[in-house]
């Protein structure tokens, strides 16, 4: 088994490390924040200074995970050693992927996110089974390097998690509606409910509370995601905003909202009533491997398993 270096213990970070180590890795850890180190260490978990982490990522041919927020992504790509095998969890992929051929070309890159959190951060926060039934995106572009793709992947299963290959740009345009959205939506209700003054926070109940639960997230982190993923929200902004305007169209005209709410209600069957998933093999030998990885996810499909050279896989 590959050895893994996470760089950024943080929530995702720290999990990330946990989950290799849990799995049989070899793991180490580096990160900027002298609470988070402290604390890992004392987790009995190997933690060293950055240029001590490559290094010896590059001398075992580890795979670097790159778990810090986009804004710092530049700060660690600089200081990559030549050839490293190199992945990330960073919510944004097509800004990463830039920098990449930016700052590391030399690097053996495949992008990763697996949809996995809390509104809680730090070390502290985290745990190995934060992945387990979780998605994990990985990046399978048409330049992807089939070896350090099956790394990834191989990371991802370890964590207990199913493994959605698709674009970056894909990734990006999904997760700001899915993701991103929901921050900016989820800030704007903690808002208006704030607004309507000390009776209504003494009210609020269930439906505010799940609205609003990501905005207990840090705003710094919050901020670096949706900022750093600026043209797909703003279209999925624009699609919200126009629903809204519609809805309150309807309201001032006729005082109906059926065509929303019954749109809303029936997306919201479409997401816990899951479709049927038939077996499916990806020969990763093959020319056509990341297409036919790159199509499985845009099905919805999903890597549960490799056996060898062959992803096993479910679909729609």
């Amino acid at each position: 088994m590959r050895s893994v270096c996470v760089v950024g213990l943080g929530l995702i970070g720290g999990s990330v490390l946990r989950a290799a180590a849990a799995a049989g890795r070899v793991t180490w850890g580096a990160t900027a924040s002298t609470a988070d180190a402290e604390a890992a260490a004392r987790d009995g978990h190997d933690v060293v200074d950055l240029a001590e982490a490559l290094e010896r990522a590059r001398v075992h041919d580890a795979l670097v995970v790159v778990a810090v927020p986009l804004p710092a992504v530049e700060e660690v790509l600089r200081a990559l050693p030549e050839g490293v095998r190199l992945t990330d969890v960073v919510s944004v992929k097509g800004p990463v992927a830039d920098l990449v051929r930016r700052v590391a070309p030399h690097a053996r890159y495949v992008g990763g996110h697996p949809m996995a959190g809390t509104s809680a951060s730090g070390w502290s926060a985290g745990r190995a089974d934060l992945f387990h039934d979780a998605a994990w995106v990985v990046t399978a572009e048409d330049d992807a390097d089939l070896d350090v793709l099956t790394d990834v992947i191989e990371l991802a299963l370890a964590a207990k998690a199913h493994v959605v290959p698709t674009t970056a740009a894909e990734h990006d345009a999904a997760v700001a509606r899915i993701s991103h959205l929901p921050h900016l939506l989820a800030a704007v209700l903690a808002s208006v409910g704030a607004d309507g003054g000390p009776l209504a926070l003494s009210l609020a109940a269930g439906s505010f509370g799940d609205g609003t639960r990501v905005a207990g997230s840090r705003p710094e982190l919050v901020r670096a995601m949706c900022e750093g993923n600026r043209g797909a929200l703003l279209d999925a902004v624009d699609d919200a905003l126009g629903r809204l305007g519609a809805a309150r169209g309807s309201l001032a005209s006729t005082g109906g909202l059926a065509k929303t709410i019954d749109a809303g209600h029936a997306a919201r069957l479409a997401l816990v009533d899951k479709p049927t998933l038939t077996d499916l093999t990806v020969d990763l030998t093959a020319p056509d491997a990341r297409r036919a990885l790159r199509d499985l996810g845009s099905r919805g499909g999903r890597v549960v398993a490799l056996n060898g050279t062959t992803a096993l896989a479910l679909t729609p």
